[in-house]
């Protein structure tokens, strides 16, 4: 296991540096730059602010430069929020985001897990029929419907949530942008734990364990769940980088100081060093969260040797 992980920790690194290589080629190819605006600024400022960020240097001197930073973990000012560096405008953003992921995919998991459960166990009932409805319903619904839908609901007709803004933690206020946003990942965690619970509840071990005398909660919760949420945690890891990194429509609907807002800032002014700082981070993100999932296979199903 130790070994394994070692391995899948060296191999971060090359990961990164190509996410972040196309990231920064992409940069380049797009028209435009960071000064150019609906008014052609003077060519003198221009060369001037060529010179300043170094935009005049051939591209490998640029991609080098760009580079080494990255490794170092040192991304430099942004070039549209004047004298506030990458990492400190990550330290400001990561913890919203991480705030509204984190408390969204708690939510999925315990109502998702519940309900495939429950539809799992009564297979072609109506609560099966209901839940799985109500599963597509949550990934059919999209985020900029359901969040403006639950703000005229809850906020202007009853009154009984504020609408917007970020409040901290706790607060009233996440209550909707965490319904908003775990909506689907509810949808998609209930239909993999249902097909999971049901390929589980057919294998010989668990009528085994109930000719055993086993009670059913005994047979679900100690020997079916383990193996029926295998596809749940193959879903958490590249879900939680997501969720912590990319709530972009939920942020921006609810006006949350999040990362995702600051990137797709950053992308619309071509904040070239806060674009490749928040990608460097979602790429760290989402390989350490595989890397937890695979882990988290060898506790969950012991045939699992790594």
């Amino acid at each position: 296991m130790l070994r394994f992980i070692v391995r899948r920790l060296i191999i971060t690194v090359p990961m990164v540096i190509i996410v972040v290589s196309l990231t920064w080629g992409l940069i380049r190819l797009a028209p435009g730059n960071f000064y150019t605006g609906e008014k052609r600024i003077p060519p003198a400022i221009e060369q001037n602010l060529r010179e300043k960020y170094g935009l005049n240097k051939p591209w490998y001197v640029q991609y080098g430069k760009m580079l080494k930073n990255t490794l170092m973990l040192d991304f430099g000012t942004s070039l549209k929020y004047e004298g506030q560096s990458v990492g400190s405008i990550l330290a400001r953003s990561l913890p919203v985001s991480a705030t509204l992921g984190l408390l969204a995919y708690l939510l999925a998991l315990v109502v998702g897990v519940t309900a495939g459960t429950l539809a799992a166990l009564k297979q072609n009932s109506r609560l099966d029929y209901a839940s799985m409805a109500l599963a597509m319903l949550g990934i059919s619904l999209p985020n900029f419907v359901l969040g403006p839908l639950l703000v005229l609901i809850f906020s202007l007709s009853l009154f009984w949530l504020p609408p917007t803004r970020w409040g901290g933690f706790p607060s009233v206020n996440l209550i909707l942008p965490v319904l908003t946003l775990s909506a689907v990942y509810m949808a998609y965690i209930a239909r993999l734990t249902r097909s999971g619970m049901l390929e589980v509840l057919r294998a010989d071990y668990i009528r085994t364990a109930r000719a055993k005398g086993l009670s059913e909660r005994e047979v679900v919760l100690r020997h079916a769940l383990r193996g029926g949420l295998m596809p749940v945690v193959s879903y958490t890891g590249p879900a939680l980088a997501f969720l912590i990194a990319g709530t972009v429509v939920v942020e921006r609907i609810f006006v949350y100081p999040g990362l995702g807002t600051y990137f797709l800032n950053a992308c619309l002014n071509r904040d070239e060093p806060l674009i490749i700082g928040i990608v460097a981070f979602i790429s760290i993100s989402v390989l350490i969260f595989n890397l937890l999932v695979d882990i988290a296979y060898g506790f969950i199903d012991p045939r699992i040797r790594y």
